[in-house]
């Protein structure tokens, strides 16, 4: 039956992006790039530049038929049509900024539901594992009995991060601004890596852009560079890891109504 529903593992070492042109027609100034398993990418530059393009490119798996003329390469190879427009077994799943859901469901009956749709053999102990993960990285807790669209913005990402990062299928992972979650970023990075998924994101934030093994600059809807993190930059990742917790654990004060002192 899995093999009938085409639900099963997509066996994916590696992503690679072939160049495509800006929005002047410009060739884009890398030739190709090559993203392996457990690698987190960043995708940077001002807003209204292309980070979006980018992602949806990778997601649509382009072929040369996009306004960018990207080609999108897996294990080396060309993504066949089955693939790329497959409704189930997807390649890639993606979480942007806004997680709202519409069904009437508590939490425990989703995760339920996904679980049974990809017909795990210990379920219950996926739906424990999935719950608890995604309350290690919301700001607030929640229950199995929580409906779901009673859930904040921060746990429904939450949520999401952690089933997806868990229970699907899906290699690739595509994330659209994690900062505005409300989330532990960090777990939730070190959570997907260790699923052994892909990992690019689009963000402003320089410590999750340092927390990436690359990062790429996009200018005027293509990508202007590739970067390596620096050895210099991981020690100013150092830096801002120690501001952000101070500013956590102040956000944590403000929510149990506690005083803020430096």
């Amino acid at each position: 039956m899995i093999e009938f529903l085409g639900i099963g593992e997509n066996t994916i070492n590696e992503l690679t992006i072939i160049a495509g042109y800006n929005k002047h027609g410009e060739k884009e100034s890398f030739k190709e790039l090559t993203i392996k398993k457990g690698e987190i990418i960043s995708i940077v530059g001002p807003t209204g530049s292309g980070k979006s393009r980018l992602l949806a490119d990778i997601e649509w798996g382009a072929q040369g038929d996009t306004p960018t003329k990207r080609s999108i390469l897996i294990n080396g190879g060309k993504i066949d049509k089955s693939a790329r427009f497959a409704s189930g077994n997807k390649l890639v799943a993606q979480l942007s900024q806004n997680m709202n859901f519409v069904m009437d469901l508590t939490v425990f009956e989703f995760l339920e539901l996904h679980a049974k749709s990809r017909m795990v053999e210990n379920e219950s102990e996926i739906i424990d594992k999935i719950f608890d993960k995604a309350n290690e990285l919301a700001g607030e807790k929640f229950k199995k009995d929580t409906p779901i669209t009673s859930l904040s913005g921060g746990q429904s990402r939450a949520l999401m991060i952690a089933d997806t990062a868990i229970l699907s299928t899906s290699p690739i992972v595509l994330i659209d601004e994690i900062e505005n979650a409300g989330i532990d970023r960090k777990k939730a990075l070190d959570l997907l890596v260790g699923e052994e998924k892909i990992v690019l994101m689009a963000t402003h934030d320089p410590l999750l852009a340092l927390m990436g093994d690359k990062r790429i600059v996009i200018k005027n809807g293509g990508i202007h560079d590739v970067m390596d993190i620096i050895s210099e930059e991981r020690e100013i990742l150092h830096e801002l890891t120690k501001l952000d917790n101070v500013i956590q654990g102040m956000r944590e004060k403000l929510r149990h109504g506690q005083k803020l002192e430096l």
